[in-house]
């Protein structure tokens, strides 16, 4: 074992004399050419600086496909025997079509998604991820992020409360295959036979239990599993689009009575409709009482742990057996940067059971010991957690503790704003940065509200200075906003709420029109 970094020295033998491979081809040695990387990386740089620092509200500016594709397809090479000379200024007109295409997600006029603009920083570290390029399964492949990942989960930890030394965190690309990977553990851990007999042997079907408002990977999980739709079981939801867990036992029941062998209960800290945050604590009571494994899908809200004013949300996460926690989302990493905890170290290895001589080793050691890749699907996986622990280590966690607040904060005074108007609706108090409302005047009937709603998103959509989403509540559409940038304020709120009741009034007028042509027998 290296004992310092001061060790890690190498010294070469002299080359050899006579016949050997001909040099690389002049082209093949310019494109790895270092000087080449520092200027090209310079003019990009600039680029992007410039893209940065761009706050003009704005969204999306979405082209027709065949244009953009007419557009790529024109600024590709067409040398195919020959390795094509460096051309800076079509590197430059690549970066401007990426960044002009792309969501602007540092405009205030971006509130349509959850994910982020970045911390700067953050980028930067990506870019070294990008050049040194280290898979990040294996110690020995990526030794930093490796020891990375430790400290990050140490430091994540503090605030989930597990025992030190107990828990365990790797990193997945993506909520979605974080999801997948907890649900295989809980069920390794209620049908450990399966992995190698399948679930022939079983004694009932195994079923999972979920919210009415769980995200789509959860039931995409169970279907990958094999776990068919009639063995989901659909806890009800509140208004607000929280598990209720008084009705959570019932269903329970009625699924043991059709034969079911539920093993696990999802709960979400931050739905993707709502932001809604379940109730943690008497769900884990439920758990324990059904012998459920209960993982919490927090690849939204877990980042409110941070917040000395949000962190009560998620009383009783201490008790869930797993917990997925998206750093691209309201830790503002790039993405895909996916935490997976686990309570118990041991169920995490229980996910998978494979023996490959090519990677794993047969004797642990103290470089195995920072080995992920028995805990979750990836080999190969990008050293996804260097940006966030580069972060954490330069700025600490108020920065994230602090935007995270502020985002909180302006999402209230967007619901506050949208109430106080008299032809507006909201559907619910936000809990996080996620707000759903209606554009909706007086004696606007249901069946017209939904077509509104769909008809003002897609306006707002193309109209291209603000970008919202859009979400079906009680199957009636509702306009969403996710607040991710801190920049955004009263006056970018007001814009947008003028903008959405001129786009409403425009719509309803035309609808009017339309009527009345139609009722005077007219066909224009």
């Amino acid at each position: 074992m290296t004992s310092s970094l001061s060790d890690v020295q190498s010294s070469f033998p002299e080359p050899t004399t006579g016949q050997g491979p001909r040099s690389p081809a002049p082209g093949l040695t310019a494109a790895f050419d270092p000087e080449r990387f520092h200027d090209g990386a310079a003019a990009i740089v600039t680029r992007l600086t410039r893209y940065l620092g761009d706050h003009s509200v704005r969204g999306l500016d979405l082209l027709d496909p065949a244009v953009l594709l007419k557009a790529a397809r024109d600024l590709m090479t067409h040398e195919t025997a020959h390795i094509a000379d460096f051309d800076a200024d079509r590197v430059n007109q690549i970066v401007d079509l990426y960044t002009g295409t792309g969501i602007p997600v540092y405009s205030p006029g971006y509130m349509g998604r959850q994910f982020s603009g970045v911390v700067p920083l953050a980028s930067l570290i990506d870019l070294v991820g990008s050049v040194v390029n280290q898979p990040s399964s294996f110690y020995e492949a990526g030794q930093l992020p490796s020891v990375a990942e430790r400290l990050m989960a140490e430091h994540l930890n503090h605030f989930i409360g597990w025992e030190p030394g107990r828990y365990a965190m790797v990193t997945t690309s993506g909520g979605s295959l974080a999801n997948m990977t907890a649900l295989l553990a809980a069920r390794d851990r209620a049908f450990p036979q399966i992995w190698t007999r399948g679930a022939g042997g079983t004694p009932g079907p195994p079923a999972i239990a979920v919210s009415e408002q769980t995200h789509y990977s959860v039931t995409r999980a169970a279907g990958v599993l094999g776990i068919g739709e009639r063995q989901i079981i659909r806890l009800p939801a509140d208004s607000a689009g929280r598990i209720r867990p008084d009705l959570a036992g019932p269903a329970l029941d009625e699924a043991h009575r059709r034969g079911l062998r539920p093993f696990c209960l999802v709960a979400s800290a931050g739905t993707t409709a709502m932001g809604a945050f379940d109730p943690l604590e008497e769900l884990a009571a439920v758990a324990r009482r059904y012998g459920l494994w209960l993982h919490v899908d927090g690849a939204h809200g877990a980042s409110l742990l941070l917040s000395d004013h949000h962190r009560h949300k998620l009383r009783g996460i201490d008790q869930a057996d797993s917990l997925t926690w998206d750093a691209h989302k309201m830790l503002f990493m790039p993405a895909p940067c996916t935490l997976l905890f686990y309570r118990d170290a041991a169920t995490a290895r229980g996910a998978f059971r494979q023996r490959a001589s090519y990677v794993f080793d047969e004797e642990p050691d103290p470089y195995s010991a920072y080995d992920s890749a028995d805990k979750n699907f990836e080999c190969t996986k990008r050293p996804m957690i260097m940006p966030l622990w580069a972060v954490w280590s330069v700025y600490g966690p108020a920065l994230f503790a602090q935007k995270i607040d502020r985002l909180c904060e302006v999402t209230r005074q967007a619901a506050d704003m949208i109430a106080a108007e008299p032809d507006f609706a909201v559907a619910h108090r936000p809990e996080s940065n996620i707000l759903c409302f209606r554009y909706r005047p007086p004696g606007l009937q249901d069946a017209t509200a939904h077509r509104l709603q769909l008809e003002i998103r897609n306006r707002i959509r193309g109209g291209g200075r603000f970008f919202i989403s859009k979400v079906d509540i009680d199957a009636v559409a509702a306009l969403r906003v996710v607040v991710m940038n801190h920049l955004i304020d009263a006056g970018h709120l007001a814009m947008l709420i003028a903008e959405i009741r001129d786009i409403g009034q425009q719509v309803l007028r035309a609808s009017a029109a339309t009527g009345n042509d139609q009722r005077n027998g007219s066909h224009t």
